[in-house]
């Protein structure tokens, strides 16, 4: 009993970490790893699993029956139609207006504001923004109607096709593409360009020689992400586009052959299939990235 009384405490687990160099502060991580785990990681490997068990057509029939039906595999090129597209113009359309704004002037604040608020609407809400303005009476119409480019019995086709869209992706994502760009634009320190502008190059050069180098593998991280929003595009297909045609997409296919034909497998295998080249792009960008950063060192570090 006395060896046992004078035994000394055990040490707690903050100094027990600190012993095996553990810095504790990644404790912090463990809820984060535990909601990803719940959240994300268990539905993917559920769902990757039961992709290879279909009802007929063995390990791969699920598969086999999305690359085997026309209909099914043309969704793949019309989801690129719309992502890649929409991904280019946003990432396209920040870079101008980012550089613009790194300055300070009047109504800044309020055209940042205006540049963002798009985030708040959401998808749906901007669905029906679209509806209510590119309709065959909506005020687009309306105006062409009034400058006479349009008759009233034959209004320009915005909605329910693919432009109606294509305007959701770039109206939604831009604010992502734009808020992305100013921030790397921001890291950029000003006194590079002050220096080349002291040897005499114009805001050209400025641009094309200094700036733009150190912001492109900015864009290409920024072109991944909106390029991933666009590919998983599903309420403005659904709302504004042609969901049975020319913008029926990959998301629209996983989610009729899940919960309108009951075929989960074929869902979960659609799925896959969309998770994959999404993979594969934002791979393929990311190479870029790595590319031009070896390059860029001379193939060093």
């Amino acid at each position: 009993m006395s060896a046992l009384a004078a035994a000394p405490p055990r040490p707690a687990l903050r100094h027990r970490l600190a012993e095996h160099g553990v810095d504790r502060t990644l404790l912090l991580m463990l809820p984060g790893i535990v909601a990803i785990a719940a959240l994300f990681c268990y539905p993917f490997v559920y769902g990757l699993g039961l992709s290879f068990q279909p009802s007929k057509g063995g390990v791969f029939g699920a598969y086999r029956s999305f690359f085997g039906d026309s209909f099914s595999s043309g969704t793949i090129a019309t989801t690129f139609g719309l992502a890649i597209p929409s991904s280019l113009i946003n990432v396209g359309l920040s870079v101008p207006i980012s550089y613009r704004m790194r300055g300070d002037f009047r109504g800044k604040r309020l055209l940042l504001t205006l540049l963002v608020v798009p985030i708040t609407l959401g998808t749906v809400l901007t669905a029906e923004g679209i509806l209510e303005f590119f309709g065959p009476v909506g005020w687009f119409n309306l105006t062409l109607q009034k400058l006479g480019l349009v008759s009233a019995g034959a209004p320009m086709k915005l909605i329910n096709d693919y432009w109606g869209v294509l305007f959701s992706l770039i109206i939604s994502g831009f604010p992502f593409a734009f808020l992305l760009t100013h921030s790397y634009l921001s890291g950029i320190h000003p006194a590079l360009e002050k220096a080349a502008a002291t040897l005499g190059a114009g805001w050209w050069q400025r641009f094309r020689f200094v700036t733009f180098p150190l912001l492109l593998p900015g864009l290409l991280t920024t072109f991944c992400l909106t390029f991933v929003l666009g590919f998983s595009v599903f309420p403005s297909a659904m709302m504004v586009g042609d969901p049975d045609g020319k913008t029926h997409v990959i998301s629209i296919e996983a989610y009729e052959q899940a919960l309108q034909n009951f075929d989960y497998p074929q869902g979960c295998a659609d799925a896959m299939i969309m998770t994959g080249l999404m993979l594969a792009v934002i791979a393929l960008a990311m190479g870029i990235r790595a590319l031009f950063y070896s390059g860029s060192t001379g193939g060093k570090g």
